[in-house]
């Protein structure tokens, strides 16, 4: 059984392996102590990656889930820490051997990423995750 530390190595893995597939270059700071996982260079746009493993408890309903938020210990206490555009560009995480590039500020503590609309026929602030495909995300940030 793989522990929640091995599953996020291996979240991270997959997704510098994609940017790597798409033939750009991954740099990962030294140490543990940087609010991002590793930085990507497309086209001189070099973008600061926090990557977050996915939980499928939902996909029955059509959708992943991932935390946007860490927890660390202060004095005993759980002290939840959102990420912001200063620390971080994107999110980004794998499903089902897609990887997902999200920008943080369409986020807030969890993100949802749908593969089908909700049965209630609520569309406005869904995110499909077809949206966020990493091919289409790098077509936009190119072109931006």
């Amino acid at each position: 059984m793989l522990n929640s530390k091995r599953k996020g190595n291996i979240t991270e893995v997959e997704c510098m392996l994609a940017f790597l597939k798409l033939g750009y270059n991954v740099l990962m700071p030294y140490g543990d102590c940087e609010r991002y996982d590793f930085v990507v260079d497309i086209e001189g746009k070099l973008l600061k990656i926090q990557v977050k493993t996915s939980s499928d408890s939902h996909i029955n309903d059509g959708y992943i889930v991932f935390k946007c938020a860490n927890k660390t210990t202060k004095e005993g206490q759980f002290v939840r820490h959102l990420y912001t555009k200063e620390q971080i560009d994107y999110f980004m995480t794998s499903y089902n051997g897609q990887c997902y590039l999200i920008p943080v500020e369409e986020t807030s503590t969890e993100k949802r990423l749908r593969f089908t609309p909700p049965k209630n026929g609520q569309l406005k602030g869904v995110s499909f995750a077809k949206d966020y495909e990493l091919e289409k995300m790098v077509k936009i940030i190119i072109n931006s």
